[in-house]
């Protein structure tokens, strides 16, 4: 309005100069001249004049004129003129804004600010429209009124500098948000107003404490809460429910807020019956059977809504991407039911022309297709494009994956689809150091490429150090070996492990490894991958318990018993693994399953074989996923077969399983949980030739139970979680912190250990809890429960437990809180 009557000013003031310099107003052009141009080029302002040299002036033509030099936006005042035949234009520019400031403002950042004024043409080195500041301040005090700060005040502060340039400040009062007096609700007698108030967001009167409830007045929660009160009602039966009218008033000194909500409740319905029509593509029977909502139940509009996605969701696995579901009730008012008529329209079948890829600088586009399933020239199937994202977002070297269907101009059946990827470091030279409940000072450095080349191929160098172990590692891995999805890939590594200082038996090992492995994908979930991995160790400082002492007598040489023992093994192993996880970190539904089993070749020194399962399933609770349910579970077990030497063959105890600490059981102490080191006293100990200690007269033995463990050949862990939102924490934050509370149970023993042969001996007490238990049971189960908190922060990872105990064993080593802090530099 205020650009119209500045143009009609403008008008009138050039036409009356016009009159004024020429009494008879009209003439013809013989010559044209602008005056005032300093930034725009005369040839550019020629172009806005619709009069050229040889027409005919009137007062017609001067507010055309001016009409259209206004429209270029580059002027602020214009003149028109008559000097004789000559049309004489004179103009004052509009400033060039040079610069954009924004001040004291907190409840706007300065990046949505900047993008509020570029869509109204306000930019550095653009020509300043001060008509257009008025609306930005209107606008910025809608939004500040529609968050209750009633006394919020945007003031555009406009400051000329030389050569015809400005600088630009927005200043902002943003005072403080008119807070909720009172929320009153008229008409409801079904639910009371302490029912329906603990639906919504905003709330008033609240105690102290309770510092996370809004109390401020903002609009917009306020409409999405009334959506919430009609949704409560429809879920409910109530179809007819309405919001007749809502009345927002404010205190005089527009601090307090009052909400009345005038509401008609209605009576409940029933579905009578449930209709499909339309075209159904033969799939009508099938559409009835699993249809969610049924005759009989009481009316449900969210039921209703999901039922309309399941059937578009259904149509769209066979390519009719972009049906139209539309529910149509029948009501009844004589005997309170309704009649839902679902219209089906599936529209056509949409193919798929074209698959592109935005937003990969590193990756190849067909490393990506690899990951993809939805095929070009078939049509269109949105659970294939769910899965092919799920496929691209566990990729380690991408950050976001969306992708979008366009449909193509003139085609009605067709459409491209664009994925849009965004990538994350693949590559990296690292060095870090850490320090850990269990770990101690811990120091890492390595190069490790998950996306070498942009081939998707991972190649690895890591050396690490902790307290119980050293080692280096160089790994090669090919994810698309063969354009089928066969992986390849082989690794070497070198290791030294101190057991002590792992809360194990004393014993020192060196291990050299070099294998190789193959996978072959089985569909989008599942894949199986084989290897082979030769191992030679040599143990050291090993310590005569009766369950090592089996294994070691094969290898000892009689000459020389202290000397270290050598062994080598050649691991023929198979893996299953299936994964519907809907992401790679911090995974909220969906489940993952890996069962492994290892048996080393006959020619090998030692003979055995171990199994393992790990399984873990994700429930949501919540539509947006921030509640979750965890379910866990992991089974291990292994043995030696076949006798060298007439020796029966057991696991080594190298091999064994162990437990405790923040991956098993929280709560007790890194590898503590199971059996115990036991120590026959020397002197009453005869081995027969198979290495099994024969006992003298049990009255004249003893033995010491060591205060370390050493593992077993057998396992069960398992644990429930419940995932819950971080306090204090944005939605933003959940990929990278996660809250839960646990109970995890379990135990690992031995199944080799003979209990009857050593319970009646006496048990010399280095400490009070000493004591023999069966370290064969497998009932003797270990519990906890508590909180926990994962951090993934700049610094590195971070995990925090807070354990209570609910179940111990003689002699377990319990801790109340375990942390473990990582920091790369």
């Amino acid at each position: 309005m205020k650009f119209k009557q500045l143009v009609v000013a403008g008008l009138m003031l050039s036409i009356a100069s016009f009159a004024k310099a020429a009494p008879n107003s009209e003439f013809v052009v013989k010559d044209i001249k602008i005056e005032g141009l300093q930034r725009v080029a005369l040839g550019a302002a020629l172009t806005y004049l619709p009069v050229n040299v040889g027409d005919e002036m009137n007062s017609f033509r001067i507010a055309q004129l001016i009409r259209s030099m206004y429209s270029s936006t580059h002027f602020e005042s214009i003149q028109i003129l008559r000097d004789g035949n000559v049309l004489l234009v004179r103009v004052q520019e509009r400033p060039t804004i040079s610069n954009i400031e924004f001040e004291d403002n907190d409840d706007i950042k300065d990046e949505q600010l900047q993008e509020s004024l570029d869509g109204n043409n306000i930019v550095v080195g653009e020509p300043l429209d001060k008509t257009m500041l008025t609306q930005v301040e209107n606008g910025l005090k809608d939004f500040f009124y529609s968050i209750g700060k009633y006394n919020a005040d945007v003031t555009a502060i406009v400051t000329p500098l030389p050569r015809n340039r400005v600088d630009l400040k927005l200043l902002f009062e943003e005072g403080d948000a008119a807070s909720i007096e009172q929320i009153n609700i008229v008409g409801n007698s079904i639910f009371t107003d302490e029912e329906l108030l603990e639906q919504v967001e905003l709330q008033f009167d609240t105690p102290w404490w309770d510092f996370l409830s809004e109390t401020r007045y903002q609009k917009q929660t306020l409409t999405g809460d009334m959506e919430t009160i009609t949704s409560y009602y429809k879920d409910r039966g109530y179809l007819r429910f309405n919001i007749d009218s809502t009345q927002v008033s404010m205190t005089p000194d527009k601090e307090g807020i009052y909400i009345t909500l005038n509401v008609d409740e209605g009576e409940k319905y029933n579905i009578s019956e449930v209709e499909l029509i339309g075209d159904l593509l033969g799939f009508e029977e099938y559409l009835k059977l699993v249809l969610p909502i049924r005759e009989g139940q009481l009316y449900n509009q969210a039921q209703v809504t999901y039922t309309e996605e399941y059937i578009s969701k259904y149509l769209g696995r066979y390519g009719y991407a972009y049906p139209t579901v539309t529910t149509i009730p029948d009501i009844n008012e004589e005997d309170k039911t309704v009649k839902l008529v679902l219209s089906v329209d599936p529209g056509k079948r949409i193919y798929v022309r074209r698959i592109n890829f935005e937003g990969n600088v590193s990756t190849a586009d067909e490393v990506l297709r690899q990951s993809v399933n939805q095929m070009e020239g078939s049509w269109l199937s949105n659970d294939t494009l769910e899965v092919s994202k799920n496929s691209l977002s566990r990729l380690t070297y991408m950050e976001k994956v969306d992708f979008e269907t366009v449909r193509l101009p003139g085609e009605e059946d067709k459409v491209d689809v664009n994925f849009t990827v965004k990538e994350q470091a693949s590559g990296s030279f690292n060095a870090g150091i850490g320090y850990g409940d269990r770990t101690k000072l811990s120091l890492q450095a390595g190069i490790q490429q998950d996306n070498f080349l942009g081939t998707g191929k991972r190649v690895a160098f890591n050396v690490s150090t902790v307290s119980y172990q050293k080692s280096v590692q160089l790994s090669y891995t090919d994810p698309y070996f063969t354009i089928d999805g066969i992986s390849l890939g082989g690794s070497v590594s070198y290791s030294e492990f101190d057991g002590s200082s792992a809360n194990l038996i004393q014993y020192n090992s060196k291990q050299f490894s070099v294998g190789t492995n193959i996978g072959y994908p089985i569909d989008q979930y599942n894949r199986i991958n084989f290897g082979l991995t030769y191992s030679n160790v040599e143990l050291f400082q090993n310590q005569p318990y009766v369950q090592t002492i089996r294994f070691n007598n094969q290898f000892i040489d009689p000459n020389d018993p202290d000397a270290a023992i050598n062994y080598y093994s050649f691991l023929a192993s198979v893996a299953w693994s299936r994964s519907t996880l809907n992401r790679g970190v911090f995974p909220t539904a969906g489940s993952s399953q890996r069962a492994s089993f290892g048996v080393t070749t006959p020619n090998s020194d030692v003979n055995y074989f171990k199994s393992e399962i790990d399984a873990k399933w994700y429930f949501p609770l919540s539509r947006n996923q921030r509640w979750s349910f965890l379910a866990r579970l992991k089974m291990g077990y292994g043995n030696g077969y076949g006798d060298v030497d007439g020796i029966d063959q057991i696991l080594p105890f190298t091999q064994h399983f162990t437990a405790g600490g923040a991956d098993t059981l929280r709560g007790f102490e890194n590898n503590t949980v199971g059996p115990r080191g036991v120590y026959v006293n020397p002197n009453a100990v005869v081995t027969d030739p198979s290495g099994r200690p024969i006992l003298g007269n049990p009255e004249n033995d003893s033995i010491q139970i060591s205060r370390r463990s050493l593992g077993g050949n057998a396992m069960l862990l398992g644990g429930v979680e419940l995932i819950v939102p971080t306090p204090f924490v944005e939605v933003d934050f959940d990929n990278s912190v996660r809250t839960s509370m646990f109970i995890d149970v379990g135990n690992v023993w031995d199944t080799e250990f003979d209990y009857d042969r050593y319970k009646d001996l006496t048990v010399t007490q280095q400490y009070e809890d000493d004591a023999l238990i069966d370290y064969s049971d497998p009932s003797l189960y270990r519990a906890s429960g508590g909180i926990s908190v994962q951090w993934l922060s700049p610094m590195g990872p971070m995990v925090f437990s807070f354990s209570k105990v609910i179940q111990e064993r003689q002699g377990d080593d319990t801790k109340f809180f375990t942390f473990n802090i990582g920091q790369t530099f």
